[in-house]
């Protein structure tokens, strides 16, 4: 396989939600549950019903307050389950990517509810003259090894997932603060570049991730400083370097793959004569 093209298939090694049920608020799916996932919730008739066509929550006047209580018992029973856990943080809840806010419910079972999480990815450029030393560099981060998920893995200088009420600009601004010291005017220069999605089947469910893409021109001499326990260190790297690392080596985390594929691509840096890579990078419309 194109080594680049194995990074986007093993973030979308789930070829049909087959087996998955789907998960409705009202008339709009929202997500997909594993059928275990779905035993889970048999003890809650007051907010969960089941029916022919899947899983939703139970009738009634709730308004989106109402549903996120629901949404509430549903992640502790989940989480009491071993299906994620509660992480204190609430995300939207949404059908699709740009649709209504139909309630929040905890990050940490998102993935058991297949519902579909947003986040931003920074990349952090640095543009020199051609020559030695020259050209485009990239700064990147190495995550902390106590981290759960890719621990000690290449990432973005900034990522963050976005939590409820935030608009990816908002959250690009305060995560660029709270992980790299970032200043706020500086972060807010960064320019939307698109976004990468991907459906990947985990320990935890079904991840339908989507990331809104970011450029941000970092001038000469501003350097990123870990300014939490989520980062260890920074480094700038040539393009060319942090090319090699993704074509060669598992060193980056999963999901980072896929944003440097997507710089790569509109650098001119990647051939995509059959738009395979580009397809591959959107799974949700």
């Amino acid at each position: 396989m194109d080594p680049f093209a194995r990074h986007i298939a093993a973030c979308n090694n789930l070829p049909s939600p087959a087996g998955y049920l789907p998960f409705r608020i009202g008339e709009a799916q929202v997500g997909w549950l594993e059928p275990e996932a779905a035993r889970a919730l048999t003890f809650l008739p007051g907010q969960v019903h089941f029916g022919p066509d899947g899983v939703s929550l139970a009738a009634g006047p709730r308004g989106a307050a109402g549903r996120s209580g629901a949404l509430a018992e549903i992640a502790r029973s989940l989480a009491r389950a071993g299906f994620g856990r509660i992480r204190g943080e609430e995300f939207d809840v949404r059908a699709t990517p740009d649709g209504p806010v139909l309630g929040v419910v905890d990050r940490g079972v998102l993935p058991a509810l297949g519902i579909i999480s947003q986040g931003v990815h920074v990349n952090g450029l640095v543009r020199r003259p051609p020559g030695p030393g020259g050209g485009l560099h990239l700064w990147v981060g190495w995550r902390a090894r106590d981290k759960a998920v890719a621990p000690g893995q290449m990432d973005n200088v900034v990522a963050g997932g976005i939590p409820a009420g935030l608009t990816p600009e908002r959250c690009l601004v305060k995560e660029a603060e709270e992980e790299a010291s970032l200043p706020a005017p500086l972060a807010a220069q960064a320019r939307p570049a698109g976004r990468v999605s991907y459906i990947m089947r985990t320990d935890e469910g079904m991840r339908r991730d989507l990331l809104h893409v970011f450029d941000l021109e970092m001038p000469e001499g501003v350097v990123p400083r870990p300014n939490d326990d989520e980062v260890e260190r920074f480094e700038l790297w040539p393009i060319a370097r942090v090319m090699e690392a993704v074509r060669d080596t598992e060193s980056v985390k999963f999901n980072v793959n896929l944003v440097l594929i997507d710089l790569f691509l509109r650098e001119g840096m990647l051939e995509d004569g059959d738009g395979a890579l580009r397809a591959g990078l959107n799974q949700l419309a």
